[in-house]
C-alpha cells in the first residue's frame, strides 16, 4: 500500500471535566501546540459530564470521547463521583479517565485508583510545568495508546 494510500487517523476524541476557566484554556493551549489531530470538548462539572457521556439534554448529538481529562474539585458534582459513576455504568466503563487536578493528596490518589482511574496527575502551579504535565498527557494517551473504533450508534 502506498502512503498516499493510508487511512488518515480519526481525530481523537477528548472530554475536558474542569471548572476553572484559567486552567480550561491552559489545557486547550497545551493540547493545541504541535500538528495533533484531537477534538476537545469541555464540560464544567460531573453533572455535565455524565450529561454528556449520556447523550442528555444539550449534549444530545455529543461524540463519544475516547479519553477523559477529569479534575476532582468541582461544583454540582466531584470528579470522585463523576469517576465512581463513569467506571460503574457498562456504557461508559471502558473509557480511560486521567485525574488532573490541583489535589496531591495520597488519600485522593489512592480513592482514585480504587475507582479505577487510568491515571493520576497533579496540576502544578507554574505555568511552564503545567504545559509540560499536559504535554506528557498529549504525548502518551494521544500520540501512542491505541483506541478501538466508537461503538456503533
Amino acid at each position: 500500500m502506498l502512503r498516499s494510500e493510508l487511512a488518515v487517523p480519526r481525530p481523537v476524541e477528548v472530554l475536558l471535566v474542569e471548572d476553572d476557566p484559567g486552567d480550561v484554556v491552559l489545557t486547550q493551549a497545551a493540547l493545541r501546540s504541535g500538528k495533533l489531530c484531537n477534538a476537545l470538548n469541555v464540560v464544567h462539572d460531573g453533572y455535565e459530564a455524565l450529561q454528556y457521556l449520556r447523550r442528555q439534554g444539550p449534549y444530545a448529538g455529543a461524540v463519544r470521547p475516547d479519553l477523559i481529562l477529569l479534575d476532582l474539585n468541582m461544583p454540582r458534582m466531584d470528579g470522585r463521583e463523576t469517576l465512581e459513576r463513569i467506571k460503574s455504568d457498562p456504557e461508559l466503563r471502558a473509557i480511560p479517565v486521567v485525574i488532573l487536578t490541583t489535589s496531591d493528596s495520597p488519600g485522593d490518589v489512592a480513592a482514585s485508583y480504587a475507582l479505577q482511574a487510568s491515571c493520576f496527575m497533579s496540576k502544578p502551579v507554574d505555568l511552564q510545568q503545567f504545559t509540560r504535565v499536559v504535554q506528557s498527557i498529549k504525548d502518551f494517551w494521544l500520540c501512542l495508546v491505541r483506541y478501538p473504533d466508537p461503538p456503533a450508534a
